[in-house]
């Protein structure tokens, strides 16, 4: 993908398109103008082939997509998840807005390597996920990563959907979403605590491995893998 080819697929109604004219004189309107709202969405687009657009997965349960964070809309949902005692547990974000909002900014202001978004059931908002370059973050120090290795944290928010499969159900949508629109990346990983055994249970289940048990600064974690080439024996 150029960057071109994603800003045509990135413009919409709203978009300044001036006109251009090709090398036979002809006048073309499709051709966006770059603007500061455009190039956040690049450099996502560059780094994680934008989540945005990956569409929906179909699981047990209902339709799952993921939607990127929008602060504006979404703080008060997240503050209140966060604010879980099974959550702030692993987390460690309990606190008022203000904790999760830099958590947010930390990525949104970043360089597109981290994608904070919202898992979406039947268009209902559930749980919260982080889509990321995993050989570009600090992780990839604690173990052989390989380019486009991508990672995912995830949070499932409304405590009756927890203990009932569906954390299963839905790490295998995530991984079937990531490997279907990154034809870059060969693995999905995950680092979840060690003591979370809730967490590391429904990993297995969903088709991702145990390679490891690795040392990272806040916690012992397991090192999970989804491998590509083991997508469809799953």
């Amino acid at each position: 993908m150029t960057l071109t080819d994603t800003a045509a697929d990135l413009a919409g109604p709203g978009l300044d398109a001036p006109d251009t004219v090709d090398a036979l004189g002809a006048r073309r309107t499709n051709a966006p103008r770059l603007n500061a709202e455009l190039l956040p969405l690049l450099a996502e687009a560059d780094l994680l082939d934008s989540p945005a657009t990956w569409g929906s997965v179909t699981t047990r349960a209902g339709a799952f997509r993921l939607e990127p964070v929008r602060p504006g809309r979404d703080l008060e949902l997240l503050t209140a998840w966060m604010n879980d005692p099974e959550v702030a547990a692993y987390w460690e974000l309990a606190g008022p807005a203000a904790v999760t909002a830099a958590h947010l900014r930390s990525q949104l202001d970043g360089d597109g390597r981290s994608i904070p978004c919202l898992g979406l059931l039947d268009g209902t908002p559930m749980s919260y996920w982080e889509i990321y370059r995993a050989d570009l973050d600090p992780l990839s120090r604690h173990y052989p990563a390989r380019p486009h290795d991508t990672g995912i944290h995830l949070l499932i928010g409304d405590g009756t959907n927890r203990g009932r499969g569906l954390g299963t159900a839905l790490l295998r949508a995530v991984a079937d979403l990531v490997l279907g629109n990154r034809p870059r990346c060969t693995r999905v990983v995950a680092e979840p605590d060690i003591r979370n055994t809730p967490s590391v249970s429904a990993f297995l289940s969903s088709g991702f491995r145990c390679h490891a048990e690795i040392d990272l600064p806040e916690k012992r974690a397991a090192l999970m893998v989804r491998e590509r080439v083991l997508r469809n024996l799953l």
